[in-house]
């Protein structure tokens, strides 16, 4: 158990515990000197030879000093630098056992002393060559103190006690000093596995689709990665409670966490208009719960856009083939038209008619949909964007106009392709109309800015009965409609194009009629002569 083999610790740490060591011989050197020095009755030490303790004390503080000054400027041959300081201490602690009256004085416990701490500084056999030493010198000083001076050779008997002594404390010692270097060793290792582990595990939450919030029991944010701040919509640079992510989720979080179960709970986000499946994981021992943010609409996107990618080749060629029929049958219908009039010849032209321009209708948004990806932004200042669209509508329905109210401040930017965004306010307004009354101001447009978040929205509010519930998780999916003469595309590529620029279109509750709301991507101000065309 004592060879060569023990794990030995860091050699900085060993030089730690040998300045430890010295400083420890510096004071007690410094204290018998002091004590034989200075009391005029000193307590039981130099009793026999005051003067050669003295001398004796005043040697051993010098060595003491040396050995911490060599050591403290001078960090090489460990062992050697350790053998010989614990040499010292041995002579010089005997030399005073005799100048004090011997082992019964007391002073061979400070022998024990240093050969425990030779034990646990220093490493292999080398523990039992200082008991050796101490025991031989002891049994030297006895032998001395027999032959020349009035001792008793029964005192040999105690002496012999104090060097086994010597020896097991110097063993015990060093069994213990292993320990504790071993279990140093793997407690480094551990630290280090769990170091790596814990980068690890901080690479994958923060990469991770889902967002991860470690929270305490007063609702504080002890952790959170980059996608909780994001699907929570989050611009705070150091939030610190729940509720700066989410007052709802932390009113969710503080009733579920008493229950002490795991639950779930689906939320739709304002102004991200995101819908997020939000799992909450009861407290731990340590009182930190956890909650994952998982967006429902990603999954539902992921889906859709493997529905749509056969359904977009097959598009494509479709659209292709229909075009040539369709003009073909209107060039028919309109000779139909040239020919003598009569009600059945009326009927089946307004039949074939009607049926053209709602193929032509259904082709046009399905090529519409596969130039989804061709964006050009550009910075729009909404104010005249909404006005050049208004009159552009009041060429072709000028009595609806009075219908619509536009409550937007001037110098409100966004950056869109203007294109896109005609396409998707005409779909919003065409919607809004047709389902709300007659009255002035039926259909309200405002603006609306989130400072926290720095995304600009657009709202649009209808007077009508709103969209029913069972309809609302569907109104945006493809070829779903409400209109027997509807192709169920508009709402579907609008929100396309608006994902495309960066932006989000999402329902809102019926306020009282449908509320849709067309938030925007952070906007930046533009620069001089930037955004002033029309």
């Amino acid at each position: 158990m004592l060879s060569g083999s023990t794990p030995v610790p860091d050699i900085d740490a060993r030089w730690r515990l040998l300045n430890y060591f010295s400083w420890y011989r510096l004071i007690v050197a410094g204290f018998f000197f002091g004590v034989i020095l200075l009391s005029s009755r000193p307590l039981n030490i130099g009793s026999q030879d005051p003067r050669f303790f003295l001398w004796t004390s005043g040697t051993y503080l010098g060595l003491s000093i040396v050995a911490l000054v060599v050591e403290t400027h001078w960090r090489k041959a460990f062992d050697s630098q350790l053998s010989a300081q614990v040499i010292a201490d041995i002579v010089c602690l005997t030399l005073m056992l005799y100048a004090s009256g011997g082992a019964k004085s007391g002073m061979a416990m400070m022998l024990i002393v240093v050969l425990v701490g030779a034990a646990l500084v220093g490493q292999g056999r080398l523990v039992l060559f200082y008991a050796a030493l101490a025991s031989l010198l002891l049994l030297a000083e006895q032998a001395w103190r027999v032959a020349f001076l009035t001792g008793d050779s029964s005192d040999f008997y105690y002496t012999g006690l104090t060097c086994i002594g010597l020896f097991g404390s110097a063993i015990a010692a060093r069994l213990l000093a292993n320990r504790m270097i071993a279990n140093e060793e793997l407690a480094r290792r551990r630290g280090i596995e769990l170091a790596d582990q814990l980068h690890i595990n901080e690479r994958v939450i923060r990469d991770m689709q889902d967002g991860v919030l470690v929270i305490d029991a007063q609702g504080g944010v002890r952790q959170c990665n980059p996608r909780a701040r994001a699907l929570l919509g989050c611009t705070m640079a150091h939030p610190r409670m729940l509720a700066d992510f989410s007052p709802l989720l932390a009113e969710e979080f503080r009733v579920r966490s008493a229950r002490g179960i795991e639950s779930e709970l689906v939320m739709q986000v304002p102004w991200t208009g995101r819908d997020l499946r939000v799992r909450f994981l009861p407290p731990g021992e340590g009182g930190n719960a956890l909650i994952f943010v998982e967006d429902v609409g990603r999954l539902q996107q992921e889906a859709r856009q493997v529905k749509l990618a056969a359904l977009g080749r097959l598009t494509a060629n479709l659209a292709h083939e229909i075009r040539n029929p369709l003009s073909a049958i209107s060039h028919a219908a309109e000779l139909l038209a040239d020919e003598p009039s009569g009600k059945g010849i009326e009927r089946l032209t307004r039949i074939i008619l009607d049926n053209v321009q709602r193929l032509n209708r259904l082709v046009s948004e399905v090529v519409e949909l596969g130039r989804r990806d061709r964006v050009h932004p550009e910075t729009i200042e909404l104010g005249d964007f909404f006005r050049h669209l208004l009159d552009e509508r009041a060429l072709h329905d000028a009595g609806n106009l009075e219908r619509i109210s536009v409550e937007i401040p001037p110098g409100r930017w966004v950056h869109f392709d203007r294109g896109h965004l005609h396409r998707v306010v005409a779909n919003l307004l065409d919607n809004a109309l047709r389902y709300a009354s007659q009255a002035p101001g039926a259909v309200r447009v405002w603006y609306e800015e989130n400072p926290a978040q720095d995304r600009p929205s657009l709202h649009f509010v209808d007077d009508g009965k709103g969209i029913i519930d069972t309809e609302r998780d569907r109104v945006f999916e493809p070829f779903f409609t409400t209109r027997a003469n509807g192709t169920g595309l508009g709402l579907y590529i609008a929100r396309e194009l608006c994902e495309a620029n960066g932006a989000r279109l999402f329902l809102l509750e019926n306020a009282p009629g449908a509320h849709f709301c067309l938030s925007f991507a952070p906007w930046r101000k533009p620069a001089e002569g930037e955004g002033k065309q029309a």
